[in-house]
């Protein structure tokens, strides 16, 4: 028993609901190994600390012993999750998701072991349904059921458009745990409609119905918009060094904190003492700077992440950056923040032409490196820290 509580402790942590919590300790104490699914659509090229968050969760469950499904749905992926969505997503073509497919089993090889990962393609069993099993699958449920989704309920009441495809989406996510008899499903907790689903559709199957783990969502760097590629507020898993440490160095220090406890693998008591100790005065960036290492070391080695920093010493502590940088926020137009406007809002330069004059004359840096495009937009979702000759800095973040 003493053991069991120990597994389930080790499993709960960090998570933010489990549905249901009695489901799984049955399951545990069957004393088997589980099949536990995650599933993620190849929208883009790049995987990023947000998806890690799930990921290091699905890495718990291998040292567990349990059996670990990474799922990339090449067929999903062409029909786009709504999630969380407030227009249609437009479609991507099949070559753009086997392109995208191909660099997602690379970059999960960062966290997961290779050698006790399940990679699957729910093209599979989706291509096999054909037309008539598509309409078995969508008999399956209700159009009142479908608009239970919040996203779906707020569309609907704005008078914004819902594409008959989409009520298909969770429908085929569920039916990916009917195909694979999942015993456990993870997803963050804008999922919780889809994974929801899967159970709906086992039960129909005769299936015992899996349990779901919702983790958390990881704010971006800007700190408000969930960590997402479409919001250019991500750090990718596969970006150099530099970069990461750059941008980690760049969120807030209330932010810092949310990063240690989803992304750090550091003791909670460790972090607890670090808050303790930027309480008696110790410099937040300090505490930020072990975080930045640790996460790169992760993702590329000890010797990169030490490279990082003393480059990040190089541009920033000894070009006399101070420590009480002001943090200001602007808001962009369709189109992106010029940087001559950016320059000008931000306090930086008394007009737009004195910001071009400045760029020209190279006395612009954005994270230390120097800005040399006079038409650079920015749009909604980075933050950065931008300086102009010595004496002037200003953290911005574009809304």
């Amino acid at each position: 028993m003493a053991e069991l509580e120990q597994v389930l402790a080790e499993i709960k942590r960090g998570t933010d609901e489990i549905l249901l919590e009695a489901d799984l300790i049955e399951k545990l104490k069957e004393g088997r190994p589980l099949r536990v699914k995650l599933g993620a659509d190849p929208t883009a090229p790049d995987i990023h600390l947000g998806h890690t968050v799930i990921l290091n969760k699905l890495r718990a469950f291998q040292e567990l012993g349990h059996e670990v499904i990474f799922l990339i749905g090449d067929f999903t992926g062409m029909v786009g999750d709504p999630s969380g969505k407030n227009s249609t997503r437009p479609p991507l073509t099949r070559e753009q998701v086997i392109a995208n497919a191909e660099t997602y089993k690379e970059q999960v090889y960062k966290i997961l072991d290779p050698q006790k990962t399940r990679i699957e393609f729910n093209s599979s069993w989706l291509e096999e349904l054909g037309a008539a099993g598509m309409i078995r699958l969508a008999s399956k449920q209700t159009v009142a059921r479908m608009m239970e989704r919040d996203d779906f309920k707020k569309r609907y009441g704005s008078g914004q458009a819902i594409a008959i495809h989409e009520f298909m989406y969770p429908l085929l996510q569920g039916y990916d745990s009917v195909a694979l008899e999942a015993d456990i499903e993870l997803g963050g907790t804008d999922q919780k409609f889809n994974l929801l689903m899967g159970r709906e559709l086992q039960k129909a199957e005769g299936q015992k119905p899996q349990t779901v783990i919702m983790m958390p969502l990881l704010e971006g760097l800007d700190g408000v918009k969930k960590m997402s590629k479409s919001a250019h507020n991500y750090i990718g898993v596969s970006e150099p060094a530099n970069d990461m440490f750059g941008k980690i160095m760049s969120i807030s220090d209330d932010l810092m904190w949310r990063y240690f406890e989803l992304l750090s693998f550091r003791p909670l008591e460790e972090v607890a003492q670090f808050k303790q100790d930027v309480a008696n005065g110790t410099n937040p960036r300090d505490i930020k700077i072990a975080l930045a290492k640790e996460i790169i070391a992760r993702f590329h080695d000890d010797e990169q992440a030490e490279a990082a920093h003393q480059t990040f010493i190089n541009r920033f502590q000894k070009g006399a950056m101070p420590d009480d940088i002001e943090e200001v926020t602007l808001t962009a137009p369709e189109d992106g923040l010029a940087i001559a406007n950016l320059l000008k809002d931000a306090g930086l330069v008394n007009s737009t032409s004195d910001g071009m004059r400045m760029i020209k004359q190279g006395a612009v840096k954005m994270d230390g490196e120097k800005v040399t495009d006079t038409r650079q937009r920015f749009e909604a979702g980075i933050t950065a820290v931008f300086q102009v000759g010595k004496r002037k800095f200003a953290k911005v973040t574009v809304g």
